[in-house]
């Protein structure tokens, strides 16, 4: 973010899950679970490449043996831009999030955890492909958690803007958590699409887990309203 911008984003996010992947990547028949989340991010530009980033969420949901409903992971941390050019920019993450009452990993029973430190190396560029405007951004984090294994995660995002005001976005986020004696592993894909209003923006998106081990098999919308300061 540029020095004295902003942007805040309200996002719902609702999850079912009747299937998962057991400890050789097959889809098989669990308990059914349903977790809905509504959370607030927000980043704010301390400087032209020091962004302050925050999220908080309240969350809520159940299984065949808890039901959880309350404040969920809170997250504070700070993004600096190693390389910052017109069409690229690098930038390193650090932060820390306070677990909370929900599921702070899928393959965990709700409330398990307690505090996470994150370190998370961000790289995106621009352009444009056929006149078209489009960009690419590929993320790497490892997380070190108390309550929890380790994880590494990484995520992808592809945007492509067909018009000045509608952007699609296809994303994947995945990862490996070092949990004994099977080391959990998840990709979810997401695609949405967003409609500018001028400060404000609309979101509407499907995410669903594509494979797995130890992990269930969720899927559900994903709807944001994003506002720009």
């Amino acid at each position: 973010m540029k020095d004295g911008e902003g942007l805040a984003i309200l996002k719902y996010e609702d999850q079912k899950a009747d299937t998962g992947f057991d400890p050789n990547g097959v889809e098989v028949t669990i308990a059914p679970r349903h977790d809905q989340t509504l959370s607030l991010y927000g980043e704010y530009g301390l400087t032209d490449r020091l962004t302050l980033q925050s999220k908080t969420a309240l969350t809520r949901g159940h299984d065949s043996f808890v039901d959880y409903e309350g404040l969920g992971a809170v997250e504070l941390g700070l993004r600096y831009a190693l390389l910052h050019r017109d069409r690229s920019v690098v930038s390193l993450y650090l932060g820390a999030t306070r677990d909370g009452v929900g599921r702070n990993a899928g393959y965990a029973a709700p409330g398990q955890g307690d505090m996470d430190l994150e370190a998370r190396l961000l790289a995106g560029a621009s352009g444009r492909w056929r006149a078209t405007p489009v960009f690419v951004e590929l993320q790497v984090a490892r997380l070190k958690r108390s309550g929890l294994a380790d994880e590494t995660r990484v995520d992808a995002t592809v945007g492509v803007r067909p018009t000045r005001r509608w952007l699609l976005m296809v994303q994947t986020y995945a990862g490996q958590a070092d949990s004994r004696p099977i080391r959990s592993r998840w990709s979810k894909s997401e695609i949405s699409l967003t409609r500018d209003l001028g400060a404000w923006s609309l979101q509407a998106g499907w995410r669903q887990a594509i494979l797995g081990r130890e992990t269930p098999a969720d899927r559900g919308p994903v709807v944001a309203v994003w506002r720009r300061f």
